[in-house]
């Protein structure tokens, strides 16, 4: 049995990837603050209850994870967005973002890379549409995932003659909770201004499926329309 390591597991998209994992046969050690929404009861989902910012506490648990030698794949899905004009954003919320979005997902490659090449395994970033966009009132949260999807092409330059597959998902206004923050969401009105956390599921696994001599490196998720709401 194959295992998958996943941040912000506890809901949203990176659950729906942790469940859709499960199903396809692998073991999932999940990370979130809280898992007590989560109604999946399943022995090969592991839930591991840790603020990811807390990266001493983190990391000694994934070396504990690793020590086992079975880890195949990484999905970094964990993230945090504060949006507003930038003169409004505090350096706390700042740096919480800095380290949730780019500098995690960065060392925890590092840290499972020697692994990932022996299995020959994956890593899969979930970063965002507006990495490649102007984001006014998002410029903060965006350079982090702009961050992140650099980080992902210059890694897969580095380590592809080894096998290791490291791929990039760009969603666009996914139906969440992600935008707690924000004073707008998706528009739900209809099914053609979001996309769902499930479609981001399927997109890993179709992913997952690829035969081995071939990357897509990166895949943009986007709504048939656009269209946000106002809170």
């Amino acid at each position: 049995m194959k295992t998958a390591i996943v941040t912000g597991a506890s809901s949203g998209i990176g659950f729906e990837i942790s469940q859709k994992l499960v199903h396809m046969g692998y073991r999932v050690y999940g990370f979130g603050r809280d898992f007590s929404k989560v109604e999946f009861d399943n022995p090969n989902f592991i839930r591991e209850v840790c603020d990811i910012t807390n990266t001493n506490k983190f990391f000694r648990r994934i070396d504990e994870i690793k020590a086992k030698g079975e880890v195949f794949l990484l999905v970094n899905n964990g993230g945090i967005g504060y949006f507003g004009p930038h003169e409004e954003l505090n350096p706390k919320k700042i740096h919480e973002m800095v380290t949730t979005n780019l500098e995690v997902p960065m060392a925890l490659s590092s840290i499972l890379l020697r692994q990932l090449k022996k299995n020959k395994g994956i890593i899969i970033n979930i970063s965002s549409v507006t990495a490649k966009e102007i984001s006014t009132y998002g410029c903060a949260y965006s350079a982090t995932k702009a961050g992140l999807t650099h980080f992902s092409e210059s890694l897969f330059s580095e380590v592809r003659k080894t096998g290791v597959k490291i791929i990039t998902i760009h969603p666009d206004m996914t139906k969440s909770n992600f935008y707690r923050n924000a004073n707008f969401s998706e528009d739900d009105s209809s099914e053609d201004f979001y996309i769902n956390c499930r479609n981001v599921a399927d997109a890993v696994e179709w992913i997952l499926n690829e035969p081995t001599s071939l990357v897509v490196t990166e895949l943009t998720l986007k709504p048939q329309k656009h269209r946000i709401k106002r809170k």
